[in-house]
C-alpha cells in the first residue's frame, strides 16, 4: 500500500488516485533564465523516480512539468544581455534538457509553457474577475493590471497553514496603492515601455507567474487532479496563490495530494541564485557523471535537506561503483524471478513515501547475495543480479554497461590521470618487449589497489 507524505495534512497518506489505475501529476519546473542548479536537479530526479515507480507499480501516468518562460527574471537577464527573451529562454531550455538527460531523467509526457499558454491564462483571469474573485486596474484606455483578491477566497492558507491576519499584521512590503489589500498579488501585470507584451481585456501586458501554473496545469490534466509538486520553497506563495486561483476559477477541489521535496544546502544555508551559493549541474558534471549525481539525491529521503559535498559525492561514485562491480563479468538474464524476496523489501520502502535510502539498502543487500554467489553459483549469482538491476533500473540507475561505467569513473577519479600515465608506460613497454618493465609497472599499479584487464586489444583497469 503506496503512502506519500501530504504537505497540506501534513501526515503520510495511503494513497488513491481519482481514477482508478491512472495518475495525473504536475510538477513547477524551472524559469529558464540561466543554467540548471544542484536545487534544480533534485527536483527533476525526484519526481522522475516518483514516476517511473508509479510506473513500475502499475499505475498509467501523465506526467505534466512546466517551463516558464517570462516572467521579471528573464526579462531583466535578456535586458543585461542585449538579447531577445526568447532567444535567452530557447537557449536554457535546451541547456536544462541537456542537462535532465545526463542526470537519467525522463522527458515529461508534456511540457507546456507559459507563453505557449497565453490564451488559457487570459481566460482563467477574466473568469476570475467574472466570478468576484479579482480585479482591474485598467483605465478608460483598458490598460492596467489585474489583482487577485485573497479576501474573497475562504480557503486561503489551507496549504501552508497561513491566516490571513497573521500575514497582514507580519506584512512589511510597501504597499501597491492600486491593491485593495496588501497581499492581493498580481494576476496581469500591464506592459512596461520595452517590455514583451500580450493583447487582452485590459491592455497589453504579461502574466503573473502563480497564474500561469494554474492555467497550465488544469489546461493539461483538468481541474481535479491527484498529485501536484515541486521544491518546498514554492508551498508558500506560489502554491497556496495556484490553489486559490484554480478553486476560486473552477469551483472544484485542485489537487489530491501535494509533494514538496527538502531544499539543497550548502554550509547551512539553502542553495539558491539569490544568495549566490549554487552550482551549477554543469559545473558539478565536470567531476562527476549524471547517475553519480543522480545517485547522491537519492541517497537522502526526498523531503529531508540535501546537503552537498565534494565528500558526498565521492560516496555516492564508491557506492554506485561497488553496485556496478557487482554486475561485471555476469549473464544478466533478461526474465528475473518475480517472487524473489528482495522486491517485496524494495516495494515496501518506496511505498513508504518513496523511501529512497532504503530502497538503495535493498540493493546492496542483493549485490551482497550475487558476491556470495559469483563462485558457488554462477547461475544462481546471474539471477540474483538480474533482480538487482531490474529494481535499481526502476531508480535510473545501474543502466550503464558495468565494464564502461566502472573504467571512465575511475578515470574520472583525482589520480585517473597518473594511473592512466602508468597503464600507457606499461603498454609501450609491452610493445617493446620490455617485460621486467612491464612487470613492474604492473606490480607498482597493484599496490595502488588498480585491477588489469587486457580484453580485445584494450587495457580496462578499475579500483579493487
Amino acid at each position: 500500500m503506496l503512502k506519500i507524505h501530504n504537505s497540506q495534512t501534513r501526515q503520510k497518506e495511503e494513497f488513491k488516485p481519482i481514477e482508478p489505475g491512472k495518475v495525473k501529476m504536475y510538477v513547477c519546473g524551472m524559469t529558464v533564465y540561466d543554467l540548471c542548479h544542484l536545487g534544480h536537479a533534485r527536483v527533476l530526479v525526484v519526481f522522475d523516480i516518483v514516476t517511473r515507480y508509479l510506473r513500475y507499480a502499475g499505475y498509467d501516468v501523465t506526467y505534466v512539468r512546466n517551463i516558464t518562460d517570462i516572467d521579471d527574471k528573464i526579462i531583466n537577464r535578456a535586458n543585461e544581455n542585449g538579447e531577445d527573451f526568447s532567444q535567452l529562454t530557447a537557449r536554457f531550455i535546451t541547456a536544462m534538457h541537456e542537462d535532465a538527460a545526463e542526470l537519467g531523467v525522463l522527458p515529461p509526457d508534456e511540457e507546456p509553457s507559459a507563453t505557449a499558454s497565453m490564451p488559457e491564462i487570459i481566460d482563467m483571469i477574466q473568469t476570475l474577475i467574472d466570478k468576484g474573485f479579482a480585479y482591474t486596474t485598467a483605465d478608460e484606455n483598458a490598460q492596467g493590471d489585474v489583482y487577485y483578491d485573497v479576501s474573497a477566497f475562504d480557503g486561503y492558507g489551507k496549504l501552508s497553514g497561513k491566516k490571513l491576519e497573521d500575514l497582514r499584521a507580519g506584512e512589511r512590503v510597501a504597499v501597491d496603492e492600486n491593491k485593495d489589500d496588501p497581499l492581493d498579488f498580481v494576476l496581469w501585470k500591464a506592459a512596461k515601455p520595452d517590455e514583451p507584451f500580450w493583447d487582452s481585456p485590459w491592455g497589453k501586458g504579461r502574466p503573473g507567474w502563480h497564474i500561469e501554473c494554474s492555467a497550465m496545469s488544469t489546461c493539461c490534466l483538468g481541474n481535479h487532479f491527484d498529485i501536484h509538486g515541486g521544491g518546498q520553497d514554492l508551498q508558500f506563495p506560489h502554491h497556496e496563490n495556484e490553489i486559490a486561483q484554480s478553486e476560486a476559477a473552477t469551483g472544484e477541489t485542485f489537487v489530491n495530494l501535494w509533494m514538496h521535496n527538502g531544499f539543497v544546502r550548502i554550509n547551512d544555508e539553502k542553495m539558491s541564485k539569490s544568495l549566490d551559493n549554487f552550482f551549477t549541474v554543469r559545473e558539478i558534471l565536470k567531476l562527476y557523471k549524471g547517475e553519480e549525481i543522480r545517485y547522491f539525491v537519492l541517497a537522502s529521503q526526498y523531503r529531508s535537506p540535501l546537503n552537498y559535498s565534494d565528500q558526498l559525492l565521492d560516496t555516492a561514485r564508491t557506492a554506485l561503483s561497488r553496485l556496478y562491480n557487482t554486475l561485471r563479468e555476469l549473464e544478466v538474464p533478461a526474465v528475473y524471478d518475480e517472487n524473489d524476496p528482495a522486491i517485496a523489501q524494495f516495494k515496501q520502502a518506496m511505498d513508504d513515501d518513496f523511501n529512497t535510502p532504503e530502497a538503495l539498502a535493498v540493493l546492496f543487500d542483493l549485490a551482497n547475495q550475487v558476491n556470495r554467489l559469483r563462485d558457488e553459483n554462477r547461475q544462481q549469482a546471474n539471477q540474483k543480479a538480474a533482480v538487482l538491476k531490474t529494481l535499481a533500473n526502476v531508480l535510473g540507475l545501474l543502466e550503464a554497461d558495468p565494464e564502461q561505467f566502472l573504467h571512465s569513473a575511475a578515470a574520472d577519479s583525482d589520480d585517473g590521470a597518473d594511473i592512466e600515465a602508468l597503464i600507457q608506460a606499461r603498454n609501450d613497454a609491452r610493445s617493446s618487449k620490455n617485460w621486467a618493465e612491464a612487470d613492474r609497472l604492473r606490480d607498482q599499479l597493484d599496490t595502488m589497489g588498480i585491477v588489469l584487464e587486457d580484453k580485445d586489444g584494450k587495457t580496462i583497469w578499475r579500483r579493487s
